[in-house]
């Protein structure tokens, strides 16, 4: 709730609020399922927006759709408000103005980028190659961008991977050497990933980052909903599109210092998938990442079961800190919990230790930046109830807030520019063609010196030896023509089925 200037976000033996201008200081939501992480997003999400600052969140289950209903008063939020001291003249039920997006255009807009937008060391981690696999991804977007031809879509990765396999001789002494087999691999994981989905994401007209950070007539910033039920399927492909974001908001955005408040805030949920896995070298990036891009003027809040799911390094630079409840059965649940109460600046009041393990539902402990930027001791706080209706809308509220959005038109179309897919077929049928031709030049020589000699008296003209390479020629080529008209036939029945 945005109360005097501050976002309210709960309350224990006093008031805990979020200063505006350390909200770029980033910020983690952790506690095991269950405890309340979502009804901690929302509170924040709605806070923010109602201070004019827009929000972009994942929806992994689809609950958080209710953010553009009025909530309704039930007897537990009764009961909170009641126990909080917070009057109705102060805590208002409201709906509030919500975009939806979706990759696969189902639950929102189109979400689109182009291959060459999101890179090659993204794309890498997305297809799992090893290392000699990224090189060689590597020497594909290198080719492409030599040559002036742009990557848009997956087809066109697709038959720049082919290109550069059937030119290796010609690229090894400027690229490097292309094996067979790293080509195999990377064109089987692109199967296996077009299997999944991820052919939607790759396309033009892109994201415009722009959309994102927009408010409405009365002031409030937007929450951007990205509908992710289906996305999150592929834990991969969901965290790799996040992390995606997340740079795109870094290259895109200029610099602009330390804010009164934030420009964008960015919520990460299942922030662990970004880092299982991720190798040395990309968790170096994300953190520089975090550390650099609250100078765009964005705040980036990661939400996950225990703060350590995320390297230290990064958890360093998260200042502001919601601790949900954490189970402790086990040794390493243990450990869990003991490294999550040592992040906190201690309260003698109580142990932070035993407070993690203790905590209700609804309940939190929560340490945000001060004013100076000095982290606030640990607060044990009822966190408040959201101000939007909790739950899922249905599938007809959700199209009707789509189409009544200004965007609606701009992303729903996708548009197919000539590209890299386009230039390299074209160069195929002219060296085709060529071929073609020179075959027929050389079996009318072959057809002309035939005439200059007298055939053998009865049975079958025997052919000469220059007629019979003409010939092979002309069937090898009519075999390749044939594969090729089969295989566009082929793709355009799978497209547009």
């Amino acid at each position: 709730m945005f109360s005097d200037g501050r976002l309210l976000i709960g309350k224990g033996e006093k008031e805990v609020y979020l200063e505006p201008k350390m909200a770029n200081r980033h910020g983690l939501i952790a506690g095991a399922t269950g405890t309340g992480k979502t009804i901690t997003l929302k509170v924040m999400a709605e806070s923010f927006s109602d201070m004019g600052v827009p929000v972009f969140l994942a929806d992994i289950k689809g609950d958080l759709g209710g953010c553009v209903k009025k909530g309704a008063e039930n007897e537990n939020i009764t009961k909170r408000l009641d126990s909080m001291g917070i009057s109705r003249d102060e805590f208002i039920f409201t709906g509030y103005p919500v975009r939806f997006w979706d990759v696969f255009g189902e639950g929102g807009h189109p979400v689109r980028t182009t291959v060459s937008e999101m890179g090659s060391t993204l794309l890498s981690r997305l297809l799992g190659l090893t290392d000699v696999q990224s090189g060689v991804m590597d020497i594909v977007f290198r080719v492409a961008d030599d040559k002036g031809w742009l990557l848009i879509d997956y087809k066109d990765l697709r038959a720049m991977v082919s290109y550069v396999a059937e030119h290796s001789k010609e690229l090894l002494n400027d690229y490097g050497n292309v094996t067979k087999q790293s080509v195999g691999a990377i064109q089987r994981s692109l199967l296996r990933l077009e299997d999944e989905g991820a052919e939607a994401f790759f396309g033009e007209p892109s994201i415009d980052i722009s959309d994102w950070i927009q408010t409405n007539e009365k002031g409030q910033g937007y929450i951007n909903i990205l509908h992710c039920v289906r996305l999150y399927h592929s834990p991969l492909l969901y965290s790799t599109f996040m992390l995606w974001l997340l740079s795109e908001l870094f290259e895109t955005l200029p610099e602009v210092g330390d804010l009164e408040k934030p420009k964008l805030v960015f919520f990460f949920d299942e922030a662990h998938l970004l880092f299982k896995g991720a190798p040395t070298a990309l968790v170096d990036k994300i953190e520089q990442v975090v550390k650099l891009i609250r100078s765009k003027g964005v705040g980036v809040y990661f939400i996950t079961q225990s703060p350590s799911d995320v390297p230290d390094t990064v958890l360093a630079q998260l200042g502001n800190r919601v601790q949900h409840a954490l189970r402790a059965y086990t040794p390493s649940e243990q450990r869990a919990v003991r490294a999550a109460a040592q992040t906190f600046r201690p309260n003698p009041a109580f142990s932070t230790e035993t407070a993690i393990t203790e905590l209700a539902t609804g309940q939190a402990l929560v340490s945000f930046l001060d004013a100076k930027g000095v982290p606030g001791i640990v607060e044990r706080a009822m966190i408040l109830p959201p101000q939007s209706a909790m739950g899922p809308i249905d599938d007809e509220r959700r199209r009707a807030e789509i189409e009544a959005d200004d965007l609606y038109g701009k992303y729903e179309d996708e548009v197919d520019n000539e590209s890299a897919y386009e230039i390299i077929n074209a160069e195929r049928e002219a060296l085709l063609k060529d071929e073609i031709a020179a075959a027929k030049e050389q079996q009318k020589k072959a057809a002309d010196g035939a005439k200059e000699k007298k055939p053998a008296s009865g049975g079958r003209k025997k052919k000469t030896a220059a007629e019979r390479m003409a010939d092979q020629a002309m069937n090898t080529i009519g075999r390749e023509i044939g594969k090729s008209i089969s295989r566009g036939l082929l793709g355009s029945l799978k497209k547009f089925m």
